[in-house]
């Protein structure tokens, strides 16, 4: 495995116990939307919050300007389907995964290729 590898799977690995401690992404003492709230009362959520802006953060620091503005309205876009489900955690969690599945299939491009 390469060191970038290697280190960048150590960052990860770093920040996802760091995440797990907040809880999720956001400050549950501020959340107004019911999606917000949903997420704050359920443990399986807040963890996929954490996944999400954890991989996303990684990701638009290793892609080219382009493609990082491209996934800022990807993410934008996630945002408004997540609100959309409302309360409903199913909904949310489905729609965490895709997103998820979606920037893993970018990372795993930086990865086979090098973010060169």
């Amino acid at each position: 495995m390469a060191i970038w590898k290697l280190g960048f799977v150590s960052a990860c690995a770093a920040l996802a116990m760091c995440g797990s401690a907040a809880a999720q992404s956001f400050d549950c003492a501020k959340a107004s939307k019911p999606d917000e709230k949903a997420i704050c009362d359920s443990r399986e959520l807040a963890n996929l919050d954490v996944k999400n802006a954890t991989l996303y953060e990684v990701m638009t620091n290793l892609v080219a300007m382009g493609v990082r503005g491209d996934q800022q309205d990807a993410e934008r876009a996630f945002l408004e389907k997540r609100s959309a489900c409302g309360a409903d955690t199913s909904c949310i969690a489905s729609a965490y995964q895709a997103r998820i599945a979606e920037i893993q299939g970018i990372l795993k491009g930086i990865y086979q290729n090098g973010p060169y």
